[in-house]
């Protein structure tokens, strides 16, 4: 018995190394390949780095226009992400906490749009950001970035609220407080880590997006990083250290906002599962 669960352990463990590894291994081989020179990764490219140095990078930054891009990804996703989380925790929290009719119809409605694919609303998402006047126009991106993640956000935050006792808001009326200091002093601090993943996945999802900032924008000094990349692509071909190094800088600030942000997100999984 015990060889047998020795076994099945072995095995599972197995299974898991292997899926990392082919999972991290294509990231970890792009960073890898900024370091090195085209010639080491041509005749060997799974080798180490021969040296480690920056200046790939600082010519990327001084030669193109990577912090004009980099500031638009920023901008876009960023501000869209913290505008939504606003909104969609405050809808969340009704949705979680109070019950009046169409309730559950509403937070079906929020939801659903999950099965809808984006570029299903590619044609009123154009003409209002043309008649709002907002073409080729960064904020135009961001305001187009606010309804996205929006049934995901609405799934996990209500989750997060209803994982908070009603007897704490029940006590808080009780000694005088009114609607918003509930909601702000008490249940959005209970519910970071829902907070925290809603805005997580919110941000990597607006940094990474490609479709409609290609669609909404025309000029190089409101691109995006996706959009200036797909132009490295074709301009750096031949160049595969200044295009691992603009891949890196792309990917990375997302596996670095994830690492920091990982505990709350797993905590925020296994909220929703228990009460969801």
């Amino acid at each position: 018995m015990k060889l047998k669960k020795g076994l099945t352990r072995t095995f599972m463990y197995a299974i898991e190394i292997f899926v990392i590894v082919i999972s991290a291994f294509p990231i970890l081989w792009v960073i890898m390949s900024a370091f090195k020179t085209n010639g080491e990764i041509l005749t060997n490219p799974l080798a180490l780095p021969t040296s480690i140095t920056l200046d790939t990078f600082a010519h990327l930054f001084d030669t193109y226009n990577f912090p004009v891009y980099f500031l638009n990804s920023l901008l876009a996703a960023g501000v869209s992400t913290i505008v939504s989380l606003l909104f969609y925790s405050m809808g969340a929290y009704v949705i979680a906490k109070f019950r009046f009719p169409g309730r559950q119809l509403l937070y079906i409605l929020f939801t659903i749009t999950l099965l809808v694919p984006s570029h299903s609303k590619t044609q009123p998402i154009f003409g209002l950001v043309m008649q709002l006047g907002l073409y080729d126009n960064i904020w135009g991106v961001t305001f187009v970035y606010l309804s996205m993640g929006m049934a995901m956000s609405i799934f996990i935050l209500k989750a997060g609220f209803m994982a908070v006792p009603k007897s704490l808001d029940d006590a808080a009326i009780v000694d005088g407080a009114s609607f918003l200091r509930v909601f702000w002093r008490i249940n959005l601090p209970l519910a970071k880590n829902s907070l925290t993943t809603a805005g997580v996945l919110m941000f990597l999802n607006n940094w990474n997006e490609y479709y409609f900032a290609s669609l909404l924008t025309v000029s190089d000094s409101q691109r995006t990083l996706p959009i200036a990349l797909a132009f490295f692509t074709s301009e750096f071909s031949y160049n595969y250290t200044q295009l691992f190094s603009a891949l890196t800088v792309v990917i990375l600030p997302g596996i670095l906002l994830y690492a920091v942000a990982q505990e709350k997100v797993q905590a925020s999984v296994a909220t929703a599962g228990i009460k969801g």
